[in-house]
């Protein structure tokens, strides 16, 4: 008996059935001509500061879609869904949610709005730790959108929540190739930019065997966070390089300063990363926060409680953006990772880790693409196929415990995309553009974009569910004034006690004003 099976026989199964999940999904506010939606964050949908379901992410015309925690990959997607349907009725009849990761056509970078949430000092430093992110990284690539998914599963230590994250990454190029969706983008998103892509057809740029842009050298990626060496080989490994690079002056940030001369505020801090959130990777270590305390200090005081997969695109060709079919291939996929060995990461595996994401999301359904593995190389198709056959024995313990044969349909569905490329949502994407729009990007994404639009109108929505909303949306203002009447203190004084190293060490047991999710 392998050590994988011998792990899997030893879960209960209400260990089992103690899995939980829930989902961030962002979407950008189009036009319906496909251009940017430039309106303040609606009304009706209360305050993006405080509201539990709804916020916004970088932009005020990107929307943040977040459900609670649930038992079932249905009742998540059921969720999702009302969230969605509660946002369209609140929208203007001019204005769609764009279904597709990489955004639709935007204006000038400096016309881009960035997320406004009150006068409060917490909603203050959102808007500033988002300026910050534009003078480094520009505000087009912060408008690419995606799906993050949280996954849990009971009596996990820390120790092993990061041997999932290594196993995790090794094996996150199936996951870009089988559900990328992004191989095409409006050609105004790289205007003055290298950028390798090949032009298809009116406005319109594309890699032919792309899979994600979003998670390729377009997306977010960025030189200054290539040089941060983050071991994922334990917590306090982690904890030490994000405290280093949270507190360490960076000289490109320096140069930019925290106000202008106007002054105005440029950004939160001069250090590589202003706060936690800043740090892009494909999968998180993370623990909810109480109040008043950082990121950082909730993992290495409490340890990890559950992790953010982040890599996953949007559906176009599905209203919500994901499927249930996808959501338990990630629950077959998540275990396996926990339960398979996981080796120790090194700098070259990590390196090579990243060469491989690179190539699976510009060249991932070429034929015979090679991907490095140890000192040598396998065929993409190949080290799917021998993790597709490791996955089998998880789907059928999972469709044991819940009675079910859903599990290994998910996986024998995966199994038939790994050997048809042209199934492949990012190859769907591509042959519709091709067949219906004239290899319009613009056009494909529109008609997707309306076409849900119209579904998720077209579904029930009791009085009962738009009151419950309402009244969240009613709520969230109150929330919100509540934190503007609170504030004690001067924006600055705030600002400096928030980015301060103490409030990084759980030694130091400091607590601010909580900067909530940023």
């Amino acid at each position: 008996m392998s050590n994988l099976q011998a792990r899997l026989a030893a879960l209960q199964p209400e260990r089992l059935k103690g899995m939980r999940r829930g989902i961030e999904k962002e979407s950008l506010r189009a036009s319906l001509d496909g251009s940017l939606a430039l309106t303040p964050h609606p009304k009706a949908l209360g305050s993006a500061l405080t509201h539990p379901h709804i916020t916004t992410d970088y932009s005020e015309s990107q929307l943040e879609l977040i459900t609670g925690v649930h038992a079932t990959p249905e009742t998540c997607l059921e969720e999702l869904m009302q969230i969605h349907q509660f946002t369209y009725r609140a929208l203007s009849e001019e204005e769609m949610l764009w279904v597709s990761s990489m955004p639709c056509n935007l204006p000038a970078d400096e016309n881009i709005p960035i997320g406004r949430y009150g006068s409060s000092n917490v909603g203050r430093a959102k808007s500033v730790y988002r300026m910050g992110l534009a003078h480094r990284y520009g505000r087009r690539m912060q408008t690419i959108c995606g799906i993050h998914y949280n996954w849990s599963l009971p009596d996990v230590s820390s120790e092993q929540y990061f041997a999932l994250i290594r196993n995790f990454r090794r094996h996150a190029f199936l996951l870009l190739y089988l559900f990328g969706a992004s191989p095409a983008v409006c050609s105004g998103f790289v205007a003055g930019r290298e950028h390798g892509l090949q032009p298809l057809g009116p406005g319109t740029l594309h890699m032919p065997h792309g899979t994600s842009l979003r998670m390729g050298r377009l997306g977010y990626q960025s030189a200054a966070q290539a040089s941060l060496a983050v071991s994922y080989n334990g917590l306090d490994g982690y904890a030490a390089s994000l405290h280093e690079a949270l507190t360490r002056p960076y000289p490109a940030y320096e140069a930019v300063g925290i106000v202008n001369p106007g002054g105005e505020y440029n950004q939160l801090a001069t250090s590589l990363l202003q706060i936690e959130n800043e740090f892009y990777g494909t999968i998180r270590p993370k623990r909810v926060i109480r109040r008043g305390e950082r990121p950082l200090h909730a993992l290495r005081e409490r340890g990890v409680e559950y992790v953010e997969v982040r890599l996953l695109d949007l559906n176009p060709f599905v209203p919500v953006g994901i499927t249930a079919q996808t959501l338990r291939f990630l629950d077959v996929f998540l275990l396996h990772c926990l339960l398979s060995d996981s080796p120790p990461d090194t700098p070259q595996e990590i390196a090579a880790l990243g060469r491989n994401q690179h190539q699976t999301a510009a060249f991932g359904r070429q034929p015979g693409l090679l991907l490095e593995r140890g000192q040598g190389e396998v065929a993409l198709v190949d080290w799917g196929g021998e993790l597709m056959e490791s996955f089998a024995p998880v789907a059928a313990v999972l469709d044991a415990t819940h009675r079910t044969s859903d599990y290994t349909d998910a996986l024998r569905s995966a199994q038939t995309l790994l050997h048809s490329p042209e199934l492949l949502p990012s190859a769907r994407v591509l042959a519709v553009m091709e067949r219906d729009f004239g290899n319009s990007f613009t056009a494909f994404g529109c008609a997707q974009s309306q076409q849900a639009r119209g579904k998720l109108l077209s579904l029930p929505f009791g009085a009962a569910l738009q009151s419950r909303f309402a009244a969240e949306s009613e709520q969230s203002v109150r929330d919100q004034r509540e934190i503007e009447a609170a504030d004690r203190v001067p924006f600055e004084t705030f600002r400096q006690q928030y980015v301060s190293a103490e409030l990084l060490d759980p030694a130091a047991n400091a607590s601010a004003p909580a900067l909530a999710a940023v």
